[in-house]
């Protein structure tokens, strides 16, 4: 499955919460969710009953969407964090919350982690001092991440920074807004990832 190109508020109308993919539009009160909060479609109003099997699949596709992940991407991930010690789905939100433009997008340096991707790959940010542009890219505790010279004054990037004074910065990263750096300092604990997923769910779809 392709990553999805479509409209992003469908589809935080589609599961009822915010994933975050409106930055800005969200904070402002001027999202689709805000203003239709049911789901999109002449039948959105309908109450509908879900299967546990339904259940587990949506928490799977917020996660992807969410995160910006495609299938096979999201599968292997699950996979290692089965094989590494511990619990499988905090294994694998840490694992999500690794990927560089993620971390981008928790730093403050973007409003959405798709704007954050983008930066990413068309080599706007260094990791200990190089361009790196894979999105995916796994980031480990104590790595340098910044905004190169030339593209440190993007107002997208200015804009960002400064919204953060409202949304604040994740607590396993440190980050110095005036220099448009920061450092991922560790990794983070389950209960600090505020996200509306139930990983235990996706634990439970996979498993089967």
């Amino acid at each position: 499955m392709a990553r999805y190109r479509g409209p992003v508020e469908k589809i935080e109308r589609r599961f009822g919460v915010s994933l975050n993919l409106k930055g800005e539009r969200r904070l402002a009160g001027k999202s689709a969710l805000d203003k239709r909060p049911y789901g999109p479609g002449q039948h959105g109003q309908r109450r509908k009953k879900v299967s546990e099997y339904g259940l587990q699949l949506a928490e799977k596709q917020k996660a992807k969407f969410m995160y910006g992940v495609a299938e096979k991407q999201f599968r292997n991930l699950f996979k290692e964090a089965k094989r590494r010690q511990g619990n499988a789905g905090n294994n694998l939100i840490t694992l999500l919350e690794q990927r560089l433009d993620n971390v981008v997008y928790r730093m403050g340096f973007a409003t959405t982690r798709r704007f954050a991707r983008q930066l990413v790959t068309h080599g706007h940010i260094l990791v200990d001092g190089k361009r790196v542009d894979i999105p995916s890219y796994r980031v480990k505790p104590g790595q340098k991440i910044e905004i190169r010279e030339k593209s440190k004054n993007n107002p997208q990037i200015q804009r960002a920074i400064e919204l953060t004074k409202q949304t604040g910065i994740a607590p396993w990263v440190d980050v110095d807004q005036d220099k448009v750096f920061g450092i991922f300092t560790r990794l983070p604990e389950r209960e600090e990832v505020v996200i509306p997923v139930e990983e235990r769910l996706i634990v439970e779809l996979y498993s089967k």
